[in-house]
């Protein structure tokens, strides 16, 4: 069963009480550049200038202090703080081992040696900032400077919505440490992965056990930093449930291979039931949850996909690029800083309801023309 088909069975409840649940963030508020400004701006500086990212920053920020365990609050923290890749340290000296393990299994298909781990790669501090991160690839969900932290933002106040209405609802808890700390990481090597690059777009991902790298990645930087497997657990889960056995066949495949790349026992750590082949007895309600608050794709991917080529249109009708042009650091760096300013969803969504003049007056507003 497709991750979107099994959302429907339980998400739509939370997300009707989300908004009285859990705080809102406020209106974000737009500046405006001129194109100049606009050229001369890091993806760090137009993800610092952008209202929405800075709020979903900051929210994320507030729900990790929240953690009420301090080894986890603290490991959080630090990750998002400085998102190094730490395995590093764990997997350099043993990388030929690892990938020859790895692709005994047919994890790494299409992936040589050579671009086996993204490049860059620093244990001791992040090639950027968390808050800089695209959400994913540069055509698919929030793919722009910040869209990493407002995606989590909005994945994680899923998340806590559908653990207040199980409170509501069936009158018991779930770990709520497990499903903050477990969302807040779901996606905490983007920012190896999407670096950004020169020409303005960011890396390509590569595959890993049948999934974007930075999942695997993910899961395998939170056992090297000694993260309890339950939240291991449930952030592996972010990408397949495991109440099919074909899906959480997927799950117990990328906690095998983050085990094998963080150089542990998974049985041992906790990670998988003993024999290997299933997540441990009974299953947790958490990764349930984790998963069904990472959907925040259902929608944005499309969006982008519709969005990106009206942005295009106006990019050419209204300040002067030509088609060939698209494809430039120039038309990149106008693309991203729009999005980041007002976001894919928000530009979309006024797009759909009011039409491509109404989304050709915003990004004016963004961007002056000269």
């Amino acid at each position: 069963m497709e991750r979107r088909e099994f959302l429907k069975m339980g998400v739509a409840a939370g997300a009707m009480v989300a908004a009285s649940a859990l705080p809102a963030l406020a209106d974000p508020s737009y500046t405006s550049f001129t194109l100049k400004e606009c050229f001369a701006m890091t993806p760090q500086q137009m993800a610092e200038q952008s209202g929405a990212v800075m709020q979903g920053w900051k929210y994320i920020h507030t729900q990790a202090a929240g953690i009420r365990n301090p080894q986890i609050r603290n490991s959080v923290v630090e990750i998002i703080n400085n998102p190094a890749p730490q395995l590093l340290d764990v997997v350099l000296s043993r990388k030929k081992e690892v990938y020859k393990e790895l692709d005994k299994n047919g994890w790494v298909k299409g992936v040589s040696y050579e671009a086996f781990l993204p490049e860059n790669g620093s244990p001791a501090k992040a090639n950027q900032p968390f808050f800089t991160s695209p959400g994913s690839g540069y055509s698919s969900h929030h793919c722009y400077p910040g869209g990493l932290a407002t995606h989590t933002a909005l994945n994680l106040k899923m998340s806590l919505a559908l653990y207040e209405n199980y409170s509501d609802i069936y009158e018991f808890n779930l770990d709520r440490d497990v499903v903050v700390a477990a969302q807040i990481l779901h996606d905490l090597h983007k920012p190896w992965v999407f670096q950004w690059q020169k020409n303005g777009e960011c890396r390509t991902e590569q595959s890993l056990a049948g999934t974007g790298e930075h999942h695997v990645l993910g899961v395998a930087e939170s056992i090297v930093r000694g993260l309890p497997a339950e939240v291991c657990v449930a952030q592996a889960c972010a990408h397949g449930h495991p109440g099919f056995a074909k899906d959480e066949a997927s799950a117990v495949n990328w906690l095998k291979a983050a085990a094998i790349i963080a150089n542990v026992d998974p049985v041992k750590y906790g990670l998988l039931e003993k024999g290997g082949e299933s997540l441990p007895l009974p299953r947790s309600m958490e990764a349930f949850v984790t998963h069904l608050g990472d959907h925040d794709w259902v929608l944005t991917v499309p969006a982008a996909h519709w969005l990106i080529p009206a942005t295009e249109e106006i990019a050419m009708q209204d300040y002067g690029f030509k088609k060939s042009d698209l494809g430039s650091a120039k038309f990149h760096a106008f693309r991203n800083l729009v999005f980041s300013q007002a976001t894919v969803m928000s530009l979309y969504h006024l797009m759909q309801k009011d039409g491509k003049d109404a989304l050709r007056k915003q990004i004016n507003s963004i961007v002056v023309k000269a």
